[in-house]
């Protein structure tokens, strides 16, 4: 073979390498495969909650990334969001799973059915029983005849809240129930016009931990109701651990926990549910500088969203990336 032949193919492989390398390149930028949506409205949650830091941090990387507009919803939580993709006024939503298990099979707050599909687990809740560090309120039977922030209306909080009194045996008109979102219970508690509060949240919570920062605060116990939870309402409950050190705690406190999940119509186009999931997951360490929790997002997890299925288009995502 002459020189002159040796170095037009390797001219040759060294420009398929670069055509191959462009169109790589290309389908990091536009995973969206051409059908990049122009607007997004995405229902997260309270202003001192994950979720919304959460939305707001993915829909700045949406933003700066592919100049999409993204609007961020401040809601009342996992039911009111779950509402909103049904009736279009949001395109995505984050729930914890047991509102959407009551979601797909129509039960609880909701009518009928509903078609969703899941993107992603993105990160698991701890419930949190929040009272002051010098309260008498040592286990959840206490709560009779004190004021008490049961979580917004229509929010995930709200709906563990009644479940964990019901599986102790307490009925709600036994305490002074009061339905106020995160930020409030926050300052309902400081201001003393709470004795406790409820929140289903991921690890940290910025807003508890700015109060445990101001208050001397602790967590109710609540682990020893797990098992009584899961056989009333499913196994989407697990038992956790808030850990000793988080919020000031002087040590480990057993609770339970729920998984969240980012979910969507199920007739959400595939590359456009792609898109999402694949921009989640790149921009993974980005979101999580300023929500840490974020960095909870795994691979291995992420597909696991019973009792929804995942969109087609995230299980694509999930297979073109399998190890």
């Amino acid at each position: 073979m002459s020189r002159g032949v040796r170095r037009l193919l390797a001219a040759a492989v060294a420009l398929a390498v670069l055509l191959v390398a462009g169109c790589l390149a290309g389908d990091r930028r536009d995973p969206w495969a051409g059908q990049r949506p122009e607007t997004l409205v995405v229902a997260t949650g309270g202003a001192s909650g994950i979720y919304h830091g959460y939305g707001a941090g993915l829909a700045e990387v949406l933003d700066e990334r592919y100049g999409m507009s993204v609007e961020v919803l401040e809601t009342g939580g996992s039911v009111e969001n779950l509402r909103m993709l049904a009736d279009g006024r949001a395109q995505v939503a984050f729930s914890t799973a047991d509102a959407v298990g009551d979601a797909v099979t129509g039960s609880g707050s909701f009518s009928g059915p509903m078609p969703l599909r899941a993107l992603a687990r993105v990160y698991d809740d701890f419930i949190h029983l929040v009272v002051p560090a010098d309260s008498d309120i040592e286990a959840i039977e206490d709560l009779r005849g004190r004021d008490v922030s049961l979580g917004a209306p229509g929010s995930g909080t709200s709906l563990i809240a009644s479940r964990l009194l019901e599986a102790a045996g307490i009925d709600q008109r036994a305490l002074r129930g009061q339905s106020l979102g995160i930020a409030r219970s926050i300052e309902a508690l400081h201001a003393g016009d709470v004795d406790a509060f409820f929140w289903s949240g991921g690890l940290r919570t910025p807003g508890i931990t700015q109060l445990s920062e101001e208050l001397d605060v602790r967590l109710v116990p609540l682990g020893d109701l797990v098992d009584e939870v899961r056989a009333r309402h499913g196994s989407g409950y697990r038992h956790g651990v808030v850990p000793a050190g988080m919020y000031g705690l002087r040590r480990d406190v057993p609770t339970l926990a729920v998984p969240n999940f980012l979910v969507v119509p199920a007739d959400m186009p595939d590359p456009v549910a792609h898109g999402l999931v694949a921009t989640l997951f790149d921009a993974r360490s980005r979101i999580a500088a300023e929500v840490p929790t974020a960095s909870q997002l795994d691979r291995v997890r992420a597909i696991f969203t019973e009792p929804a299925d995942l969109h087609p288009g995230a299980l694509r995502f999930y297979r073109e990336t399998k190890p």
